[in-house]
């Protein structure tokens, strides 16, 4: 548009200086030409508009939203139209408890009351995307500004209508995952009807009052401390049914030697021991079975 000014300026001063008493006349119509040329290349700049990579422009004129929305590369609009811009990249809107992590300096955690009464602070990061087409009804409706007006208020309301569900450590440990996935659902709804698309939800963090954070901590101690004990329990049971099993064997070996063996049978045993004892290169004493029990001294020197 600067060209297109200038160049009306330029035509103006050319009409203005076109009198033949006037000395500098002679450069009235150079600047009629030159005018019209400004004019004419303003014209053309403004009526060709570029847009960037992950960017759709969304036409206005005169008040009028267009509901045609410009794709990005270069563009043919009214030289007169305004045409703004928004983003179609996957954004993120971070509400946290740690200063300059969030969207908004400070504290900005979400602070809900669950089904037992106790208040729970969350961090939460919101993916989402605004869908191209849908462009020209946020720009009307909403404005540019759709981040404080949709993303943060919805997410923020429908945690809070969600956390009553909930105690609050269940909503920490066990039933996570079905609350994420409950907030989602319900803010994905609420989202596709304003034009945006939610890809993901994301539960940064859950922290507890410090009471209950010392009850979980109590609670998982004495569950640690039942399994040491089942461990030690099991390992006793164990040894003990060992030591069963071995005083049982030694009893039967004890019972069959008490039993099976006949005095044939020892003596076939002593004989055996006394002739292995012979074969040694060694003297040796040895007591040969009988009534007399007489010695036989083997020396094989």
């Amino acid at each position: 548009m600067f060209f297109f000014i200038l160049g009306i300026f330029a035509l103006i001063a050319g009409f203005a200086i076109n009198t033949p008493a006037l000395t500098f006349s002679r450069f009235a119509r150079p600047l009629k030409v030159a005018g019209i040329i400004l004019i004419v290349l303003g014209l053309l700049t403004s009526s060709i508009r570029q847009i960037d990579a992950g960017q759709v422009g969304v036409i206005s004129l005169f008040g009028n939203v267009s509901d045609r929305t410009l794709n990005s590369g270069l563009s043919f609009v009214n030289p007169v139209a305004t045409v703004t811009e928004f983003d179609i990249k996957t954004q993120n809107y971070t509400m946290s408890a740690t200063n300059d992590e969030g969207e908004k300096q400070g504290d900005d955690a979400i602070r809900v009351l669950t089904a037992d009464g106790l208040e729970v602070v969350i961090d939460l990061t919101v993916l989402y995307r605004l869908v191209p087409a849908n462009a020209p009804k946020i720009y009307q409706e909403i404005g540019t500004d759709f981040m404080d007006k949709i993303v943060r208020p919805i997410t923020r309301t429908r945690i809070r209508d969600n956390a009553v569900y909930y105690d609050a450590v269940a909503l920490y440990s066990t039933r996570r995952d079905e609350f994420q996935t409950r907030i989602y659902k319900t803010i994905e709804v609420d989202f596709r009807k304003r034009g945006l698309m939610l890809e993901q939800l994301l539960i940064r963090n859950i922290d507890l009052p410090a009471s209950v954070k010392k009850t979980i901590e109590s609670k998982i101690n004495a569950e640690q401390d039942a399994q040491k004990m089942q461990f030690v329990l099991q390992k006793e049971r164990q040894e003990a049914e060992r030591k069963r099993v071995e005083a049982q064997g030694i009893a039967d070996y004890q019972k069959i030697l008490s039993t099976g063996l006949s005095d044939k049978q020892l003596q076939y045993e002593q004989i055996r021991a006394q002739r292995e004892l012979a074969a040694s290169p060694n003297a040796k004493i040895v007591i040969m079975g009988g009534r007399g029990n007489v010695p036989l001294i083997l020396n094989d020197n």
